[in-house]
């Protein structure tokens, strides 16, 4: 709410460029909410004890490249897309060469063997953080997506917690969900703060660094536990290289063909044409938290059953691209009188 109220000062800064190729709001916004919940990740630290304060510090120096470089994108638009991927690479290398701790188990026999070893667990880790980071990043398009849909796997990794009896890591998993509630409650649904870069790259970071240190503590839970509660971010970023390539562009460039970008055109504006825009972005958002409870659900039931983790995976990922392709299709809309312009992209199947 500070943010909110000291706009008039920092808003020249934190607003944002006046047009971008996936814009979508109505009106300038600051776009450094991922301050208020950095902020309140490193309180919570400071206000923690014991284990849980080691496993918050660890976060907020780890995941400090992230969070920086992801702000001054914010404020100044001038950083590359490599020099962020570059960045959130380099938080999950920060994150094993303060704990020592790296990804040696997915549950998939040939990849287990490589990740035997360590400098092969460690870039994998590193790999892995920074795609749940630029994840999360992509999927920031309407109010509450990326918040909501963190503070979902987030609750979600804390009850595990909870179950498997490790108290420290519920507390660091809560926290971290009550600092995300914190901004979703401004951002959702009138959109008065954004999550900006710095704020998806660090909730994605913190994300993926909870869920190895879950998996480095807990060898019962399986590696596809976590990975279905991120499914449908991981999704996205697959899905998008997939769709780049295919129409022969750079994998950085941004584009307006995410799922959350055609059920805003092709879904809510249809059946909402009478209400705000920033309402309607809000329905958006809060429509594919959809995308991620079941899921999330699933994956804390069976957290130690890889096959029934395997089929959850595999039906979220067949039900993304189900949706996606009706979607292109129009399939979902209302019959037209006119026949519709053609779509850049009918052609993906």
């Amino acid at each position: 709410m500070l943010l909110v109220l000291t706009e008039p000062l920092h808003g020249r800064l934190s607003r944002g460029p006046a047009y971008a190729v996936q814009r979508v709001h109505t009106s300038p916004t600051p776009r450094v909410g991922g301050l208020a919940v950095f902020s309140s990740v490193l309180l919570g630290m400071m206000l923690s004890a014991g284990e849980s304060r080691q496993i918050l510090l660890t976060i907020g120096m780890a995941g400090t490249p992230a969070f920086a470089f992801g702000l001054l994108e914010d404020c100044t638009q001038r950083v590359s897309v490599l020099t962020r991927l570059f960045a959130t690479f380099g938080s999950g290398l920060l994150g094993w060469f303060i704990t020592g701790i790296a990804i040696t188990d997915v549950n998939v026999p040939i990849i287990d063997s490589l990740l035997a070893w360590l400098p092969a667990a460690v870039l994998f880790t590193a790999f892995t953080v920074s795609g749940v980071a630029n994840a999360f990043n992509i999927i920031d398009g309407f109010n509450g997506l990326a918040s909501g849909t963190a503070f979902i796997i987030l609750t979600a990794l804390g009850l595990l917690s909870l179950q498997i009896g490790d108290i420290p890591m519920a507390e660091v998993c809560l926290l971290l969900a009550a600092a995300t509630l914190g901004f979703l409650l401004v951002n959702w649904p009138f959109g008065k703060l954004f999550l900006g870069d710095g704020g998806a790259y660090f909730l994605g970071f913190a994300i993926a660094w909870v869920t190895v240190l879950v998996l480095h503590r807990h060898p019962q839970v399986s590696a596809w536990c976590p990975l279905l509660m991120c499914a449908y971010p991981v999704l996205e970023v697959l899905f998008s290289m997939l769709r780049r390539q295919q129409r022969r562009m750079n994998l950085g460039s941004p584009d307006r063909w995410h799922l959350h970008s055609l059920v805003k055109r092709r879904i809510v504006r249809q059946h909402f044409p009478w209400m705000h825009p920033t309402l309607r972005n809000s329905i958006t958002g809060a429509s594919l938290w959809l995308m991620t409870l079941p899921p999330a659900l699933w994956a804390y039931s069976f957290f130690d059953e890889t096959p029934m983790l395997v089929l959850g995976m595999a039906a979220i990922a067949t039900a993304y691209h189900l949706l996606y392709v009706r979607l292109v299709r129009f399939r979902w809309l209302r019959p037209s009188r006119s026949k519709p312009s053609p779509d850049p992209i009918s052609s993906l199947k």
